[in-house]
């Protein structure tokens, strides 16, 4: 049966490679993306021509998961156009990279509004729908991390995803009473396709990253 599915996130990496996954199976995708007007245009523009040129639904969406606003419009848009909302797949996320005692409480602090909290604005917006359907399904993008092994330099991301899994678990058991089902995904190591290093955050305090590495973890980043 052909689902209404909302991605976050998807203008790369893991969400782009669903969202053209799950459209080329029959399913009716909305790929959310921020700023779809500005720097992710042309991401907008090849899910509309790839859409023609394939025959199969899907397109780009508003979606900036660190808006209220922006996530109702996004929810609203979709449910006027399909008439429903099967799915939403939490997978917006920012990935950050370095010794952890070098980021600041402010960084740590986006970083958990990003994996953690833009996923209750989301939640807030689309499961009043799913309510009223007493159906759906919220699959929930995690990390290898939080089934254990985390190597170093990972841990601001690796906390905020532990947080996130921890969010899931606790609304699994507050949805199915509603019929919505609850999903997480943990992906293994992605070495193509994806973009997680390239736009990963560093630490602010570069002089307590200079310490690190000049003392025992010289040349690891680059390891």
């Amino acid at each position: 049966m052909k689902q209404i599915i909302l991605i976050t996130g998807a203008s790369s990496g893991f969400g782009k490679l669903a969202a053209e996954a799950l459209a080329k199976v029959g399913h009716n995708v909305f790929a959310g993306m921020r700023e779809s007007t500005g720097r992710n245009a042309s991401v907008m523009k090849e899910y509309e021509s790839t859409a023609k040129q394939l025959n199969v639904s899907q397109r780009g969406i508003e979606l900036d998961v660190a808006s209220e606003d922006s996530c109702r419009e996004a929810v609203q848009e979709v449910v006027n156009e399909a008439g429903r909302l099967d799915v939403i797949i939490h997978n917006a996320g920012h990935m950050t990279f370095g010794p952890l005692e070098a980021f600041t409480p402010e960084q740590i602090a986006d970083e958990y509004d990003v994996n953690v909290v833009g996923t209750q604005r989301l939640n807030r917006a689309a499961l009043p729908v799913m309510r009223k359907q007493r159906s759906g399904l919220v699959i929930w993008n995690s990390s290898s991390s939080t089934a254990g092994g985390a190597p170093p330099y990972l841990g601001s991301y690796f906390a905020a995803k532990a947080g996130m899994d921890a969010l899931a678990v606790a609304y699994a058991k507050e949805l199915t009473r509603w019929g919505i089902e609850t999903s997480i995904v943990v992906p293994g190591a992605f070495t193509k396709g994806t973009n997680h290093f390239a736009h990963a955050s560093s630490p602010a305090d570069q002089a307590m990253a200079d310490e690190y590495e000049n003392g025992p973890f010289k040349g690891f980043a680059e390891q």
